[in-house]
């Protein structure tokens, strides 16, 4: 809606959802890695439950009941960015973007190795929040345990997850033929408008080329798929797997009738991603668009491009086509679901599911390019 980057024309601050969700993530990252030397050296057990505060706090600011509640919007089972006016009155701007699929994407897995092997951190988490059941009184509880003893950091309880999921695989809204798009296609026919005295700002769906001079021309805030934010998306997928495992089941695609586990949710969606560089049943890749010659010629037509992100329709490649630093990481997706299994992953613990060489080799499916 506005340029993040400068004065708002209304004066005011916003409360980003995006911004907020990525402290959030911040701090579960913080929470890892101090645990991790902490299981070395007991001096790091007081920064691992700073982080856990801290995590805590910013989680439970972005849900808040009532009116004032936060970046959450309950009728809507999303978030969305708070414009706080100068005034004192705020209130949410209703974009379904990306900004509000980031709070999905804060969550991290626990296997409680800390806290077994000390386990008076266990009983500090629980005199804190004890203390304090305001924190997790519209977060999910930190401290029930799901799927093989885990414990799961996250913004979403179970109930706001299915809300959120339920919106992100509606092939309507965010779930495309080629992954998730960074704008609901919702936009295209109820285009978001506000108004700042006599001007009209706008936010509607533009999946391919920008038709705006904002973030530099480029339109990947605005409807094209955006590989490093699904790659994201399938991280907290494998997450959330980790934690509630087979007995939680979401309508995928929404409407469907069919219900898949969080896995093969994230198995779906990278199936849609991969599918962008493959050749399709008419013997073209979707990558390469209406150019006759990257789909035609001999000496072009087997190199795919790594573009910087892809038309949310069609899948053809926009921006810059050599940005292999973010889109290579499909041939991560790529290898990563076919080598994993659903039980390999529930059994082990979270660093080997991700692909630890000491995991039983299963053997790849053909996955060619051609």
């Amino acid at each position: 809606m506005f340029d993040r980057s400068a004065p708002l024309p209304t004066g005011g601050y916003l409360e980003q959802a995006d911004g907020t969700a990525w402290m959030v993530l911040f701090c579960q990252n913080m929470v890892e890695i101090s645990a991790e030397l902490a299981m070395a050296n007991p001096a790091y057990i007081n920064l691992t439950m700073k982080f856990i505060e801290h995590f805590l706090l910013i989680a439970s600011g972005m849900i808040r009941p009532g009116d004032e509640g936060g970046m959450w919007d309950e009728q809507d089972g999303f978030f969305y960015d708070v414009l706080r006016l100068p005034s004192g009155r705020s209130e949410r701007l209703k974009v379904r973007s990306m900004v509000g699929l980031l709070p999905f994407c804060a969550v991290t897995v626990f296997e409680g190795e800390l806290s077994k092997k000390y386990p008076e951190v266990g009983r500090i988490v629980r005199r804190y929040l004890d203390a304090r059941p305001e924190l997790t009184a519209f977060v999910h509880d930190p401290q029930k345990p799901g799927c093989n003893g885990r414990f799961l950091g996250a913004i979403l309880n179970e109930t706001n997850l299915r809300r959120v999921l339920a919106i992100m695989l509606d092939e309507k809204e965010f779930l495309s033929t080629f992954g998730i798009r960074a704008l609901s296609r919702f936009h295209q026919d109820h285009p978001y408008t506000y108004w700042v005295d006599d001007q009209e700002l706008r936010v509607s769906y533009v999946p391919g080329e920008g038709d705006s001079g904002m973030f530099g021309g480029n339109s990947n805030w605005r409807g094209p798929i955006w590989m490093p934010v699904n790659m994201l998306i399938l991280r907290a997928l494998l997450h959330y797997y980790l934690y509630y495992g087979d007995s939680f089941t979401i309508e995928c695609p929404t409407g469907s009738g069919k219900q898949m586990t969080l896995y093969q949710v994230a198995e779906e969606i990278g199936r849609r991603l991969t599918s962008i560089f493959l050749l399709d049943e008419t013997g073209k890749r979707p990558v390469h668009g209406t150019s006759g010659k990257f789909q035609e010629d001999p000496h072009w037509k087997d190199y795919p491009l790594f573009y910087e992100y892809f038309h949310g329709d069609t899948g053809a490649g926009v921006g810059a086509s050599h940005q292999t630093g973010w889109t290579g990481a499909i041939a991560r997706i790529m290898q990563l679901f076919a080598t994993l299994d659903t039980q390999t992953v529930l059994q082990q613990s979270k660093g080997k599911s991700a692909g630890s060489k000491t995991q039983p080799e299963k053997k790849p499916k053909p996955m060619e390019m051609t």
